[in-house]
């Protein structure tokens, strides 16, 4: 942690705290005064806000007008039907919404649910809220921090900070670690975990005053709104005030032609209604809903329905490394001994793997050397494995207990076949030395079956590989340290391993750590999850820009980076914290890695792209990652290991931690985002058709060519349960190939406009002509024009399948044959035909309409294979093109 000072507390003024601890009238007086050691949890919002926040969405209130347009107008069916798609609408939005704030509570597991304290001189067990300034507070393997503190006591105690800082590795503690001229040494941060060790703290700050609620309370920010939600209320604003003049000049012809006032105010209000894809939000709100349903059944939970979408509009995602694109724990990849090389392979702390060396795998028996080398790990350690209690031994997840660096050295040496149990029994451990931060190595005495004693070592490389405690010659102790450099380099944390037999007749001479028997080096890193590098692929195929931001050394993010394809390691590619700081980085979307970043940086980070005209994702897992998460267009929390801190912030939950389920999320955003265009074209184009109509008709001789009625119930029709049917089209093949739409592109971007335009004036020629060749020929005019119109609309909406010729949506083909049958009884049942006014047709002319109609369908698909959908490509930086952008596109 940074060297902050910690605020003030009224508890002892010594470091070191009273062997009896606080007494119970002090806590509580403390507790009164700084109030519980808990984050302040964000309000619960009332069902009765959330349904006053659906209502304010810009879509709704196009709604709302277009009911009140239709009540005005007298029907007051229709008006039901508008208010039963609102009430729909809102109450898919508001469920969604509960449901997610109730999954997350659910996975609430991280913040410490009790803390052991001394009180009035007896240890005691309590809530962790309990908890205040100047407690002393017991740690022990396994446990939580519940404030941060001053480390008065300590016994080998490690901590994993990496929810806070992002360091893989975990932190040695000791108290007086000012001496040291390393502040944090000295302290605890709440929220961390002891992997290691025992000691005792004296709480300094509790709550929001912690380093975990100091970095809460940068994520005050609400989020704003989703590209979506921008792109759909800019296009109301327009579509609003083109509907209104294109209706005032339909009012203003009618009138000049002498029809009635009264009768073409009805027409104009009904054909501003008929012009207003009125559907649209529950056409969004089911496509939505079945996003989020998908994205459950992939152990993803959305907490707001619009954030399904927004992974589509996605440019830019940036990633935390530890615990999401890694695992979040210390694996033994890279072995060395004089005599070669070899790798280690396998998931987890699972002893199953394998040792392969020249390519071919190895066991104790063919690789003695190796077997010396990670025996002697094995000797010189103090974890151990356990099964998980999921499943029997040697099957379901494995967990390591005490250092993770030492368990990783463990499962290499049962990758190898070794067994530690075994070898403690053959080798018992009689003396030891600890390590500490000052020797960076620990040695282990143990005695032989024999009476032969055998030191075993390991340490920092620059610690062990030397004269003094080596009895190696200078040559091998030089190729050492050139592999351990090496090693330094590709991101590994090294440790070298050294042993010497003594006879069991004399105790070894002066001290143990001298001439010792180098066995071999050994890199030790958190791996990359298996899903991790075929997300980053997937995400540049689909043209996104993966970016790494992480609290870690630049050598090892550097490594993960380069091994994941985010970049290819050269040195420009990457920036440090301290030069975010000193502002030499340089323009910062210039640099695909981030290292040793704090969570002010990252929030600055993001930020920058923002700036830069990206949509940017943020995924991570830790505190330090929570305002970042928040201030991104969308936040992506890991869900298992993940922090609670970094749940609330995030829109998407992955309650299995697997990244490849972003994938499936940009995928599901995109198959929205196209749905939503697929009804915008379907629905624009038959409320122009029916303006052109409207407009063109009194010149071609009918003064009239649509009652207010019939206009109505074409709208209801096509704009009704086939519109809606739209938004459950399945992903187009193509969605994951091509590059994400730019920012500030229209919703009728790309193309769209022109083909609205193409297809609606194609209905409306198609109209028109059967309108004048039926007046012409004494039939039914207004009725076929009617009939026509609606049955073209519902061949286009078949026409616009992404998948024709198959099942793939089955409520589209359901709602258009209900749609089109609708219509047909609009012309033939008698009290329709009355509500309408309506005339039957011959057989003759309704085949000749139903022929006719099928040109829709014609036209749709001749169109979806000339003009397919196609986008902008990604938005090239302000600063300059990006090479990773062009690569990916």
């Amino acid at each position: 942690m940074s060297e902050r000072p910690s605020p003030p507390y009224d508890g002892p003024p010594s470091r070191t705290p009273p062997a009896e601890g606080l007494s119970s009238a002090e806590a509580a007086r403390l507790l009164t005064r700084h109030g519980p050691n808990a984050l302040p949890e964000e309000p619960r919002t009332p069902v009765w806000r959330r349904v006053l926040q659906q209502l304010r969405d810009p879509l709704i209130l196009v709604l709302l007008v277009a009911a009140v347009l239709t009540i005005a107008t007298g029907d007051l069916s229709d008006a039901a039907v508008i208010l039963f798609v609102i009430m729909v609408n809102t109450t898919v939005g508001v469920v969604q919404e509960v449901r997610a704030e109730q999954a997350v509570r659910a996975l609430s597991a991280l913040s410490a649910p009790t803390a052991r304290v001394v009180r009035d001189g007896a240890e005691r067990s309590l809530p962790a809220a309990e908890v205040v300034p100047g407690d002393v507070v017991l740690l022990a393997e396994g446990d939580i921090v519940p404030a941060d503190g001053d480390v008065v006591a300590a016994a080998a105690l490690l901590t994993d900070e990496s929810s806070l800082t992002g360091e893989s590795v975990p932190v040695e503690k000791a108290p007086g670690g000012e001496a040291d001229g390393d502040a944090s040494r000295g302290r605890v941060s709440a929220g961390t975990v002891v992997v290691h060790g025992r000691g005792r703290a004296v709480v300094t700050a509790t709550g929001s005053d912690s380093a975990l609620g100091r970095i809460a309370g940068l994520m005050r920010t609400a989020p704003g709104p989703t590209p979506l939600q921008r792109r759909l209320a800019q296009f109301g604003r327009v579509l609003a005030a083109v509907i209104v003049a294109l209706c005032a000049l339909v009012l203003a012809l009618g009138l000049v032609r002498g029809q009635p006032v009264e009768l073409m105010i009805v027409a104009a209000i009904s054909l501003a209604v008929a012009a207003v894809p009125e559907s649209l939000p529950a056409v969004v709100t089911l496509a939505l809903a079945l996003g989020a349903r998908r994205m459950a059944d992939r152990h993803a939970i959305v907490r707001r329905l619009p954030a399904v979408e927004t992974l589509g509009s996605v440019t830019v995602i940036a990633t935390d490394k530890t615990g999401t694109l890694t695992e979040g724990r210390m694996a033994a990849e890279r072995l060395w001994t004089p005599a070669g090389e070899a790798t280690v392979s396998g998931t987890g702390y699972e002893p199953r793997g394998r040792v392969v060396r020249d390519g071919r795998t190895v066991t104790a028996g063919d690789a003695p050397d190796l077997a010396a080398l990670l025996s002697t790990a094995m000797l010189c350690n103090d974890a151990a494995l356990e099964p998980s209690p999921d499943g029997p031994q040697g099957q379901g997840e494995w967990k390591a207990l005490g250092d993770p660096t030492e368990a990783a050295l463990l499962v290499a040496g049962a990758r190898l076949g070794l067994e530690q149990a075994a070898l403690l029994r053959e080798w018992p451990r009689i003396a030891e030395i600890p390590f500490d931060s000052g020797r960076k190595r620990m040695t282990t005495v143990h005695r032989g079956p024999d009476g032969t004693v055998r030191v075993a070592c390991k340490g920092a490389p620059e610690a062990l590989l030397r004269p003094s405690i080596l009895a190696d010659g200078p040559d091998l102790l030089a190729r050492a340290a050139t592999q351990a450099e090496q090693l330094a380099r590709d991101g590994y944390r090294v440790l070298a391993v050294a042993t010497a037999d003594h006879p069991g007749a004399q105790e070894p001479t002066g001290t143990w750590e001298s001439g010792l028997t180098l066995l071999g080096l050994v890199g030790i890193l958190d791996p990359p999850r298996t899903a991790s590098e075929p997300t980053i692929t997937a995400c540049r195929n689909a043209g996104i820009v993966p970016v790494l931001i992480t609290g870690d050394h630049p050598l090892t993010a550097r490594a993960v980076a380069t091994r994941l394809g985010i970049t290819t390691g050269r040195d420009h590619e990457i920036t440090t914290g301290q030069h975010i700081r000193e502002g030499t980085a340089g323009a910062l979307t210039d640099v695909r890695v981030y290292a040793r970043t704090t969570p002010e940086q990252k929030l600055d980070i993001v930020e920058a792209w923002r700036g830069a005209g990206q949509v940017v994702a943020m995924t991570g897992d830790g505190v330090n990652d929570g305002p970042a998460l928040r201030r991104a267009d969308i936040g992506v929390a890991m869900g298992r290991r993940g922090t609670e801190v970094a749940r609330q912030a995030a829109d998407l939950v992955l309650a299995d931690d697997n990244p490849a389920t972003i994938v499936s999320a940009v995928e599901e955003g995109r198959r929205v985002y196209d749905n939503v265009r697929r009804f915008l074209l379907y629905g624009l184009a038959g409320g122009m058709a029916e303006i052109v109509v409207m407009l063109l008709g009194p010149f071609l001789g009918m003064p009239l060519p649509l009652l207010p009625a019939q206009i109505l119930w074409i709208n209801l029709l096509t704009h009704g349960l086939p519109g809606v049917a739209l938004g459950a089209e399945p992903v187009a093949p193509e969605a994951m190939r091509r590059p994400p739409r730019p920012p500030e592109e229209s919703v009728l971007g790309a193309g769209l406009w022109p083909r609205v335009l193409l297809l609606g004036a194609f209905i409306a020629v198609v109209t028109l002509v059967v309108g004048v060749w039926a007046k012409e020929t004494d039939r039914p005019w207004q009725t076929m024009i009617f009939l026509v119109l609606g049955a073209t609309q519902m061949g286009v909406a078949l026409g616009s399948r992404v998948r024709p010729g198959t099942l793939a949506n089955p409520f589209l083909l359901a709602a258009v044959g209900t749609a089109l049958a609708l219509q047909v009884a609009g012309v033939y049942v008698p009290f329709l035909q009355d509500l309408l006014g309506t005339e039957p047709l011959s057989p003759g002319d309704l085949a000749i309409a139903c022929a006719l109609s099928a040109l829709g369908y014609a036209v749709m698909r001749v169109q979806r294979r000339w003009w397919p959908e196609r986008h902008g490509g990604v938005t090239r930086p302000r600063n300059g093109p990006s090479r990773h952008a062009s690569r990916a596109t």
